[in-house]
């Protein structure tokens, strides 16, 4: 599809999956209840009255409501789908909302509607909305990746520095599809191009009065506005008013970094909008709700799993020599240090080896030790380890409080010694059995990744992130990438 048009196409898709969706649910929660399309009678008692009506027409209205929700709610909105929490939100809140008004309405109304009919539609439509959500990205995420298509164009005006953080800023998740092809530098600047490490080479079309016509040169279908001195509100202002008429997005980067949108709120004073950034919350309910949720999912993995972690431990017991459990010492919450406990996947003795192999660190940068091919490893340990089964065990360890399911990576205590003050807020928070680390690369993360996306989530962790998260672990770890 045309790059200008693809939000516009995927926007009117979706509703034609929305449709399929909620249609879907209605039915099913009819068919399943009622057994067919036909339904029996629903009661209207206002003044001990009674007035029959069928369940297909109950169906009907609440697709109807349904579709409409979901446009009121703006789930479709160009600016959010295609990437990021914020399609998801919508989506249940016009959900939630629907049934709500339908629990108001059978009660003012006295409506007899069947708890089990919208007991099954909330649920299976909640699936079926998300899952067809899901899909569709991945359909995009494919194209971005294999044709280069559904991109959104960026054209950057700022200073050099500021371009050049923008744009290993959006390289790091291609998945959101913007891509900066060209920059506008206010001020005298006398370079042809700016060089972004690890992404590549930006040209500059000249200064903020060349920003239409590099929209002409580049085909770009988004203004970013970064860190400058030279461009002050009113040309801002008029920039936008000359992008409405274009029909080209205006984007503003505040040069906030690592801070997700929870944190973030927009406050108008005096016509000026000011963002509000809140700080990182550590303690109070949401420490009560992530521990309740440790200790839940725990449990309930360690009784599902009991007899695999049997049969775990039997061949790691009988294919070699040594304990069946790996004790680790690592660092914890506040930096006290405690036992990780994992099923062994190296041969005995495995911790004396490190000096003899440091020649084979592949690690980049840093203090983590790690080798693709690493001789310790025994052939049990490296499925275990392929599939991320040798961590099992550690579910013990957020039973006895000294990890959580969802963290930063447990740090070994002689990486702790090299933290400098910006690295030790990992230790603000439980290390974790799977984090924004495994579900981001894993090993092939560079130590500057692996610290960039610990601190986002000790910065911005919430329960819903936790669940996001993992969701994606149970997805790497059926199709296992940067495990060694």
């Amino acid at each position: 599809m045309p790059q200008q048009l693809w939000r516009a196409t995927y926007s009117k898709r979706l509703l034609v999956v929305d449709a399929v969706a909620v249609v879907a649910a209605v039915g099913v929660a009819q068919w399943v209840r009622f057994g067919g399309l036909l339904g029996t009678d629903l009661t209207y008692r206002p003044f001990e009255t009674y007035r029959e009506f069928g369940y297909t027409t109950v169906s009907i209205i609440i697709a109807a409501g349904w579709l409409a929700a979901l446009a009121i709610f703006r789930t479709r909105s160009r600016r959010i789908i295609g990437a990021g929490a914020e399609e998801y939100r919508r989506v249940w809140l016009a959900t939630v909302s629907v049934f709500g008004a339908v629990a108001i309405v059978s009660t003012l109304f006295k409506l007899d509607i069947a708890r089990g009919y919208l007991m099954i539609a909330l649920p299976v439509g909640v699936v079926l909305l998300l899952g067809g959500r899901y899909f569709a990205r991945h359909v995009v995420a494919n194209n971005r990746k294999r044709h280069e298509t559904c991109m959104t164009r960026v054209l950057v005006v700022g200073n050099p520095p500021a371009v050049r953080d923008l744009a290993r800023s959006l390289a790091r998740d291609p998945r959101a599809g913007y891509q900066v092809v060209g920059a506008c530098v206010p001020g005298h600047y006398f370079r042809q191009t700016i060089d972004v490490p690890q992404v590549g080479t930006i040209p500059v079309y000249g200064d903020e009065a060349k920003v239409l016509s590099a929209l002409s040169d580049t085909g770009s279908h988004a203004v970013a506005i970064t860190a400058t001195e030279r461009l002050d509100s009113r040309r801002i202002r008029d920039l936008s008013w000359q992008l409405e008429k274009l029909d080209v997005d205006l984007m503003v980067a505040p040069g906030v970094v690592d801070v997700a949108g929870p944190r973030l709120t927009m406050r108008p004073v005096a016509g000026l909008p000011l963002i509000h950034v809140e700080k990182p919350q550590y303690n109070g309910a949401k420490r009560f709700e992530k521990r309740a949720f440790d200790v839940v999912f725990s449990g309930a993995v360690l009784l599902l799993t009991l007899p695999i972690l049997l049969v775990i431990a039997a061949a790691v017991k009988f294919t070699s020599r040594g304990p069946v459990f790996y004790l680790s010492e690592r660092i914890g919450l506040d930096g006290k240090p405690f036992q990780m406990v994992k099923f062994r996947t190296m041969v005995d003795g495995a911790d004396t080896m490190v000096d003899s192999l440091k020649d084979l660190n592949e690690s980049d940068g840093g203090v983590l030790f790690k080798i693709r091919q690493d001789p310790r490893v025994t052939p049990v340990g490296k499925f275990l380890r392929k599939y991320s089964i040798d961590e099992l065990p550690q579910f013990i360890n957020v039973l006895k409080r000294d990890m959580s399911v969802v963290g930063p990576r447990p740090p070994l205590a002689r990486e702790v010694v090299a933290y400098d003050d910006h690295v030790k807020r990992r230790l603000l928070v439980r290390p974790g059995i799977t984090g924004l680390w495994q579900v981001s690369g894993r090993s092939d993360l560079s130590w500057e990744d692996s610290v960039r996306l610990d601190l986002f989530y000790v910065e911005n962790w919430s329960m819903m992130a936790d669940f996001v998260i993992v969701f994606k672990t149970v997805k790497t770890m059926i199709a296992p990438s940067g495990a060694y």
